[in-house]
Order: C-alpha cells, then sequence, then structure tokens
C-alpha cells in the first residue's frame, strides 16, 4: 500500500468527534509506514462532516509474549477513556469499530505543529500553553556538557557515539507532567518522544497506547524528570478522583471491561491507590530498563 498523501486538517462543528469516528463512513488513503503494526491513514467522513483518522485493524497487530490477553487496539481505547476520565483530554478521541480489514482502533489524526529551535533556547510557552507562529518549544534534547538548564528536568545520561555522552533532558512543562501522570496510571510500557504531539491549539497529545495496561508493573518512559516528585495538587485532585471512579460496577469500569482482562482493571486501581498514598510520582524499580527503545 503506498504511503499516504496529506489531506488539509478540518474542524469538526456539528458532529461530536467520538460519533464520527465511531460511525462515520471510512475511507483508507494509505499506510503510516515504520509503525509495527498496521497503521492506517483514513478520512473518516458523516453527515457532511470530514475528518483525518489513524485506522489500526486487530487483524495487523503482531503478538506479543508478554501482552498475552486483549488487543493492541482494545488498550488504545481504554486509554483513552482515562485520559477522558483525568479531564486533562491528553489522547485524541479514540473508538472501537469495525473498517474495511475488520475490527480496530479508529483514533483522530492530529496535526503536529513543527518544534521550533533544537537546543530549547526559545523553548517557553505563554500562561495558556500557546507557542505563535514560530513553531513549538523542544520537548526533549541533549546536553553534553553540565547540567540542564532552567526550564529542563534531567532523565538518563546516554552514549552517543566516539567516547561521548550526552544527558538527555525533557521540558519542565506542566503538559508534559500531566502526560507523566496518566502513563505511570495507564502503566505505559512505550512513552517514546515520537509519542508526544504538540498540536497548534497549544495542547500536547499522546498516542500509541498498545502497550499498557498490563498487570505487572512495564513502566518504561522519557518523562522521569519528576520521579520521586510530590505530585501536583491538581494531579493529586485528579487522582483522588479516579480511584472514585474506578470503584467496582461504576460505568468506567463497565467500559474498561469491554476493553482489558478484570486483572488488568484490578492492577489499574492499584496503581491509583498507590499513587492517592504516596503522593508522588513513581520512580523506576531497577528491575528493567526504565526508557524504552528507541527512545524517539
Amino acid at each position: 500500500m503506498p504511503a499516504p498523501e496529506r489531506i488539509p486538517s478540518r474542524s469538526l462543528t456539528g458532529t461530536d468527534p467520538l460519533t464520527l469516528l465511531a460511525e462515520g463512513e471510512l475511507t483508507v488513503l494509505g499506510q503510516i509506514r515504520g509503525a509495527s503494526n498496521a497503521a492506517l491513514y483514513c478520512t473518516v467522513a458523516l453527515d457532511g462532516e470530514e475528518a483525518a483518522c489513524v485506522y489500526k485493524p486487530v487483524a495487523g497487530e503482531q503478538p506479543l509474549w508478554d501482552f498475552p490477553d486483549g488487543t493492541l487496539a482494545g488498550r488504545e481505547v481504554a486509554a483513552y477513556r482515562i485520559s477522558e476520565a483525568t479531564g486533562w483530554d491528553l489522547v485524541p478521541p479514540t473508538v472501537l469499530r469495525d473498517g474495511p480489514y475488520g475490527e480496530g482502533m479508529c483514533q483522530l489524526w492530529i496535526d503536529v505543529l513543527p518544534e521550533r529551535g533544537e537546543n530549547g533556547e526559545d523553548g517557553e510557552t505563554g500562561e495558556d500553553g500557546e507557542t505563535g507562529e514560530d513553531g513549538a518549544p523542544p520537548m526533549l534534547a541533549l546536553v553534553e556538557e553540565g547540567e540542564p538548564g532552567e526550564g529542563w528536568k534531567a532523565v538518563v545520561r546516554a552514549e552517543i557515539g566516539e567516547g561521548r555522552t550526552a544527558l538527555l533532558v525533557h521540558a519542565d512543562d506542566e503538559r508534559l507532567r500531566r502526560m507523566a501522570v496518566l502513563d505511570a496510571v495507564i502503566n505505559n510500557g512505550d512513552r517514546k518522544g515520537g509519542h508526544l504531539l504538540p498540536a497548534p491549539d497549544g495542547r500536547i497529545y499522546g498516542i500509541d497506547h498498545g502497550v499498557t495496561f498490563n498487570a505487572d508493573d512495564k513502566l518504561r518512559t522519557l518523562l522521569w524528570g519528576w520521579a520521586g516528585e510530590p505530585l501536583t495538587a491538581e494531579a493529586a485532585e485528579v487522582v483522588e478522583r479516579l480511584a472514585d471512579r474506578l470503584a467496582p460496577g461504576s460505568l468506567l469500569v463497565t467500559r474498561l471491561a469491554e476493553l482489558i482482562t478484570e486483572a488488568e482493571i484490578e492492577a489499574l486501581r492499584g496503581r491509583v491507590a498507590r499513587l492517592r498514598e504516596t503522593g508522588r510520582h513513581p520512580e523506576p524499580s531497577g528491575q528493567w530498563p526504565s526508557i524504552p527503545w528507541p527512545p524517539v
């Protein structure tokens, strides 16, 4: 299948994005190259509205020995449900639906604002998160000498070739900090830099949540900069609400039960309970690689 030709992004004016994704006519335009599983670039149209989206059919998933239950598509939708429950809207609207290649995940396409600069010199945003016409400030950087400057959080020192090392850092950005909390909740095993999308409206979206919700601790992320630090007051309130919404028999749990296993839901409750009790961002356990590979 050829690489997709981009289509202009259109703002939805009257149709709920979830309704459009679930009920609209899905047209495959091409394949997204570089994905480890089938990922198709599509349009979805309903009642005169049209939007770009990503469709990942279950039939195109590669088996994972450490995720033997459920599907990548189901976990992607579950991640959206949790994101929606936080009120942060960190994951684009996502549904499970039938498509040209069978049941799969369908997610609203996010146009990405190119990053400005490469070293973070101008990496500041306004109070509303807007980045202006020059692009989004960098989220990740490598510092070869010294410590990260103001506005950056250290992650890990890595070899970059020819006997040289550099410190991997990420922006000390409240939007990324919310993402770090979401990843801790959903047990994200693959938070790479390429899975963070700065949008023109100032939001940062997270995508590719197929390896989440494992009952075992699998957290691997580039957002370790706040490890061990207290949660913000906002995040603590979100965790408190999540604990209530994950009570047995709740609407959220009923929806999650269609997507992930009972053991995974119980482990989800446990992670939320630990965040609630400690009031701190988790730290790497040291029992497995804490950084995904490749990191970008």
